[in-house]
């Protein structure tokens, strides 16, 4: 049984989970990977780790807390990871920004991404 795990076993394993509808998470891929079924963080965090690396080599690596990660099947699919992962830095850099007293960049525009709503971009200073 194997007790660690490498990015390329993750995109391999990955590749199995095509659509949202096929998502694992990230317990169950060490649990595929490894062949144990118990609890093991420091193998659930690596694997967190290599989703990123995996995003950051340009694969369509998409994921939410309900589904799961999974392979993008559509565009839209796509599209959505990377509005929620917007959403998760924009909030991020939100916070910052109003803790500075300074405007916030809008993300959206930056990355090219339809933006969900509108949302404020300074401190205490709505659109």
């Amino acid at each position: 049984m194997q007790l660690q795990i490498n990015k390329e076993q993750v995109l391999a394993e990955l590749q199995r989970h095509v659509g949202r509808e096929n998502g694992i998470h990230g317990r169950d891929l060490v649990a595929r990977i490894t062949g144990q079924a118990t609890n093991q963080p420091a193998l659930e965090r690596a694997v967190r780790d290599f989703i990123v690396e995996l995003r950051m080599d340009q694969h369509r690596v998409c994921g939410y807390p309900a589904s799961g990660y999974y392979m993008a099947a559509t565009q839209k699919e796509f599209d959505d990871t990377c509005v929620f992962l917007l959403e998760r830095a924009s909030t991020t850099v939100d916070q910052v920004a109003a803790m500075k007293g300074r405007f916030a960049p809008d993300l959206y525009i930056e990355m090219g991404v339809p933006s969900p709503s509108k949302k404020s971009t300074t401190a205490g200073v709505s659109k």
